[in-house]
């Protein structure tokens, strides 16, 4: 069974082979088919977006895909940035510019009135258009200042409280285990030994 993971990002790709690696199964990148193509993420949710980038690829590879899209939901800005958490400062935004955005609006207030939320959905569509949903998310707080240099995106501003720390100074290992991605690979990676074990990939 082939999977395309529907992604540019390099650190997605680098966490989901992580999760998924022990499987049976060989994970293609954009990169490695020589596909550039941006696939626009119009959707109002992170399903939406994500079945978009899913079935994009899976049309255009004739391959599985997988695609995921992440949202930070901050409680003190009614949930944002949401479904613009990639491009909160701008299109071409840097990982560092979206996190100093992040605190720059969330200057004065209070430790207790932090709280956030990252959610994950991960949607996987077989080349005859059938689709897989998986969700995960994780509770935590958004710290005053930026603190770990592992991770990406908003990891060293997100602490989770039962580590006592931030996500950006977790291992690889560490975040997959209790991150909202690490979540929903794990419930993808079941979906994907059902479907190799029901033989229904070919």
């Amino acid at each position: 069974m082939e999977i395309v993971l529907a992604t540019q990002n390099p650190d997605k790709v680098r966490e989901i082979k992580e999760v998924l690696k022990d499987l049976p199964i060989k994970i293609l990148t954009l990169m490695d088919l020589g596909l550039k193509e941006k696939v626009e993420e119009t959707g109002k949710t992170l399903e939406e977006n994500a079945l978009l980038k899913a079935k994009f690829w899976a049309e255009k590879t004739g391959k599985w895909a997988l695609a995921d899209d992440t949202g930070l939901e901050v409680e003190a800005l009614n949930g944002a940035p949401g479904v613009h958490t990639s491009r909160y400062a701008g299109e071409n935004a840097s990982y560092e510019d979206n996190w100093k955005k992040l605190l720059k609006n969330m200057e004065g207030i209070p430790w207790e009135k932090r709280k956030a939320r990252f959610r994950c959905v991960i949607v996987i569509v077989s080349p005859q258009g059938k689709r897989y949903i998986a969700e995960g998310s994780v509770e935590g707080y958004i710290t005053l200042e930026a603190k770990g240099n592992k991770g990406f995106g908003y990891d060293p501003v997100f602490y989770v409280p039962e580590k006592g720390k931030t996500l950006a100074e977790m291992s690889l290992e560490e975040k997959n285990s209790l991150s909202h991605r690490g979540k929903a690979l794990q419930k993808a990676k079941e979906i994907i030994c059902n479907i190799i074990t029901s033989s229904s990939f070919s």
